[in-house]
């Protein structure tokens, strides 16, 4: 009797006493003829976790970037102070000692996450224009350091000899900088020669700043995962094959190893992004990012931690968004490490 074989991690087997089972046969005849691709996604469909998390970081885009429009909704803003602006003095939001009127750190029909103590800013602008900030900003910083790992690998993978020696020292050196440490210390020094110490750091200046510095020092882990993808590409009987019929290395690395490293670069992706994210909301937290007014996630959680003792609840809403956001990446890093490699899968 013939053992049973497992389709792509699951259903029917493929031989049943020696006899292919008909839902079986119907199932490798739709799978005839796919692409890697095309099996990937089909797998990834049946994950549930997969498919529900993707919806979820799809939306948190969408609302970052409809942000403006949604605000609308209940008709505030992230920089107006509705505690001390005298046009807004018919609906007070806070007591004589600065802290939010009702519940759950004001929540009302006019300020659906509450406001801040003290201002009076409305929460659920500021989170909204916040991640608005931090996803697209993480998300710009994320792609440069994919971009510049990926390259750097496949160089030093391929040609390997001298270029991946020095490349690899390059990448030690650079290995060498605590990169949040780094940034505290660099931000005041590069501060100091271009901007006026009479002048307040404008906010293009820090967000570029940081993403130079982010990016500068983040990709030597993209790269080195390459690097040994590569390593192990470069031997195989298809890299001989094209080298043999007179393929540059240009197309050789093009048509041959890169489409093989497509998987590590797109689970390394979904890792990235939200890493990147917690970097950039910690260096706000530590008052060396973005500052007031700007919203941003981080600076959130700076202000949380001042009102901690006087209004919890200020911290309830940014803490559930970007934990939600956080899984949720993370969970989909798994599932699309599961479906281009089944054999790995839960």
């Amino acid at each position: 009797m013939t053992s049973p074989i497992d389709i792509e991690g699951g259903g029917a087997p493929l031989v049943v006493d020696g006899e292919p089972g008909p839902e079986t046969r119907a199932e490798a005849v739709k799978l005839t003829g796919r692409s890697p691709g095309q099996l990937m996604w089909l797998r990834f469909k049946r994950d549930r976790t997969g498919v529900v998390c993707a919806l979820v970081v799809i939306g948190y885009f969408l609302v970052a970037l409809l942000a403006p429009l949604l605000v609308k909704l209940p008709g505030t803003d992230p920089y107006t102070l509705y505690g001390q602006d005298p046009t807004y003095a018919d609906k007070p939001v806070l007591d004589e000692f600065g802290l939010p009127l009702g519940y759950l750190g004001g929540v009302s029909g006019d300020h659906w996450f509450g406001v801040e103590p003290q201002y009076g800013r409305d929460l659920y602008a500021m989170l909204l224009y916040g991640m608005r900030t931090s996803l697209y900003m993480a998300l710009g910083i994320t792609v440069l350091i994919m971009v510049t790992g990926v390259v750097i690998g496949l160089i030093g993978g391929y040609f390997g000899g001298r270029t991946d020696y020095w490349i690899g020292r390059g990448t030690d050196f650079f290995l060498s900088f605590p990169q949040q440490l780094f940034f505290i210390a660099f931000m005041p020094v590069v501060t100091s020669f271009f901007v006026d110490p009479r002048e307040e750091t404008p906010t293009y200046f820090r967000a570029l700043a940081m993403l130079i510095v982010l990016w500068l020092l983040g990709w030597m882990g993209m790269a080195r995962l390459v690097r040994s993808t590569v390593l192990s590409l470069r031997e195989r009987e298809f890299v001989e094959a094209a080298k043999v019929s007179g393929a540059s290395p240009w197309r050789i690395v093009r048509k041959e190893i890169l489409p093989n490293v497509v998987t590590p670069i797109l689970v390394q992706f979904t890792y990235q992004l939200p890493s990147t994210i917690l970097s950039i909301a910690f260096l706000s937290f530590a008052g060396v990012g973005f500052v007031e007014p700007t919203p941003d996630w981080g600076r959130l959680f700076a202000a949380g931690a001042r009102y901690a003792e006087q209004d919890p609840a200020f911290m309830f809403f940014p803490g559930v968004a970007l934990v939600i956001f956080v899984l949720c990446f993370n969970l989909l890093g798994d599932s699309v490490r599961d479906a281009f490699d089944p054999k790995s899968g839960r």
